[in-house]
């Protein structure tokens, strides 16, 4: 493998990154702005970003499954709560040694210590019991969800890139990465590093696993969303499609990390993805044939009576609140109930005089 050194690139500082094939070279502090003391990192920023973009795609598509968006917000508020909650308890509970009887450190997310499935398990718990509470329809949520999911994930592991973390392996393939950040931490933690034996080697490029998942999600994403669109044919299809698009990529990723999260040997995470995948995958199947089978017995709930009725009942919500703003805005304008009302005694009074008109023309 080639060198960085070879490769013209020495005495890397701690904020430069470089992908040497590709002849890019740039500075990145973790650190976006301070405030007083206060140090806000990209990390964060960039996570929060992630965030609103997944319930921005939410909220547009919450018709699409036959949701009521008033009622559903409580159920993705607390589903991101609970990602953040689940995703910091993950990472924490996988590296006790370093967090015991440290409860500051416990809660310092900035600089990063958030695990993806942890983040999933907290969300899927917090919002489908906030979908109980708020009687929203679980599976058509969480079939937004999967798509939200992959933009989450996909924006926010570019949270990854700033702290130069989540890299892999030496490697001479033409997206290898370095950083005056990578090279120290190979120096001072190769030995601890799950490589599969393989040696690390600080002047030579690494896997950017944080782009080849960034990639890979957003590629799901946009899948994802096209199969909700046109080609979803039960509640649940997405979520489950999410669970082995996501399974199979971050098996393969995670097996290039060296920064794994581990039990003995075994690479929790890559373990998880994998009995992810597989499961959800006879789980698609199995309900596309039951969907088959049953033809035009089958409806998405967006189809049904109740999903119907939620909406309508949300648009007439939405009718009053409109002609409430108007009449506070312009109190002396008529709202347009009022013009309807109007209208309808308008209505009524030409059919009377068209009523009698007739009665005069046949006593004549």
């Amino acid at each position: 493998m080639e060198t960085l050194t070879e490769l013209g690139y020495t005495n890397l500082d701690a904020d430069e990154i470089v992908f040497p094939y590709l002849g890019i070279d740039v500075h990145v502090s973790s650190t976006a702005f301070t405030i007083g003391n206060l140090e806000v990192q990209w990390y964060g920023i960039i996570i929060v970003i992630g965030l609103l973009l997944a319930m921005f795609m939410a909220f547009r598509n919450m018709r699409r499954v036959g949701l009521d968006s008033d009622r559903a917000v409580d159920a993705i508020i607390g589903g991101i709560i609970g990602a953040m909650a689940g995703a910091r308890a993950y990472y924490v509970i996988l590296n006790w040694e370093d967090y015991r009887g440290d409860i500051k450190a416990i809660l310092n997310t900035r600089e990063g210590g958030l695990a993806v499935f942890g983040g999933l398990i907290g969300a899927v718990i917090v919002g489908g019991i906030i979908c109980k509470l708020r009687k929203v329809k679980f599976l058509p949520m969480m079939d937004l969800c999967g798509v939200g999911f992959l933009i989450g994930q996909g924006i926010g592991r570019w949270g990854n890139f700033t702290n130069q973390e989540a890299f892999g392996r030496n490697t001479n393939f033409f997206l290898g990465m370095s950083g005056g950040t990578v090279q120290r931490w190979i120096v001072y933690h190769s030995a601890d590093a799950t490589t599969g034996g393989a040696v690390l080697d600080p002047d030579v490029p690494v896997h950017p696993c944080f782009l080849y998942e960034s990639i890979w999600c957003l590629t799901g994403a946009l899948l994802l969303w096209l199969t909700l669109k046109k080609w979803r044919k039960f509640d649940g299809q997405i979520i489950l499609m999410y669970m082995v698009w996501y399974g199979f990529g971050r098996f393969w990723i995670e097996g290039l990390r060296t920064d794994s999260l581990t039990i003995g040997s075994l690479r929790v995470s890559q373990a998880l993805a994998a009995v992810i995948c597989v499961a959800s995958l006879v789980l698609l199947f199995v309900n596309l044939s039951h969907v088959k089978r049953m033809g035009r017995d089958y409806k998405l709930y967006v189809d049904t009576a109740e999903s119907k009725a939620l909406l309508a009942e949300a648009d007439k919500r939405a009718e009053e609140a409109a002609a409430k703003k108007q009449a506070k805005q312009n109190p002396d304008a008529p709202t347009e109930s009022v013009v309807a009302e109007e209208a309808e005694e308008a209505s009524e009074q030409t059919q009377d005089e068209a009523a009698d008109a007739d009665q005069d023309s046949e006593s004549e």
